[in-house]
């Protein structure tokens, strides 16, 4: 009986053992060490991958803010400051008598502005002193006509100011800011230059009215000493003409 006991536990330990050995053939090893590794090299990976991003949005910018800088500006004034500049150089180059010219004025002043001597007639002393008068009218009203045409320029710069600093305002880049400054730059040079042609169209005027000024002194003395020769035969109305 004792034996067939022992033969009953064996079997039934043989059964169990043969039945939970598969079940540990099936389970799972967890290794936390590797589990950690893992885990590390994927967040590496994730970081490398947002910085790939990031560099790829900066250069995206970079490009945007290259084409902003490259980026013409829309509005250019340079028509308008050119045919206010040829307005003015218009009313220059119709100077009337003695124009803007080193000959010219070298042959005048060799002449109807010439020290008076002598030799000269009466009617010579009488036509230059009529060409003196001429030409300081003329001059003055040249020095108005230039004036005029820088009075009637400052609307238009008016305008173009205005306009400008408006582009300058809302550059988008660089070259935009760049060429608002230059075209200020340009409409500043535009309004010197009118300053200097209503100052030289002045200052033609006022010298040749000085040179008639003199020039009626040394007639004026010549008047005199004639007046007083005898035989030289003055009449009053050639008197007046020197004055």
């Amino acid at each position: 009986m004792m034996r067939l006991g022992l033969l009953a536990a064996a079997g039934t330990v043989a059964v169990v053992l043969g039945t939970t050995a598969p079940a540990r053939a099936q389970w799972i090893v967890f290794d936390p060490n590797n589990y950690v590794q893992n885990v590390l090299t994927a967040a590496r990976e994730l970081q490398q991958i947002n910085n790939q991003i990031t560099s790829l949005q900066n250069e995206a910018q970079m490009l945007i803010n290259q084409a902003k800088n490259l980026a013409n500006l829309p509005y250019s004034s340079l028509q308008q400051l050119q045919s206010s500049i040829q307005r003015t150089q218009q009313l220059l180059a119709q100077a009337q008598r003695i124009a803007y010219d080193v000959q010219q004025i070298d042959g005048a002043f060799s002449t109807s502005y010439a020290p008076v001597n002598g030799s000269q007639s009466n009617q010579a002393l009488i036509t230059n002193a009529q060409s003196r008068w001429q030409n300081s009218v003329a001059a003055m009203q040249d020095a108005l006509r230039v004036q005029a045409g820088v009075v009637g320029n400052l609307d238009t710069n008016r305008i173009q100011t205005s306009a400008l600093v408006t582009s300058s305002q809302g550059a988008s880049g660089a070259l935009q800011a760049t060429q608002a400054g230059n075209q200020i730059l340009a409409l500043q040079a535009q309004q010197l230059a009118d300053l200097t042609a209503a100052v030289a169209a002045q200052g033609r005027a006022q010298s040749l009215e000085a040179a008639q000024r003199a020039s009626a002194q040394d007639q004026g003395r010549e008047q005199l000493r004639r007046f007083l020769t005898p035989g030289q035969g003055y009449q009053s109305q050639d008197v007046r003409m020197f004055h």
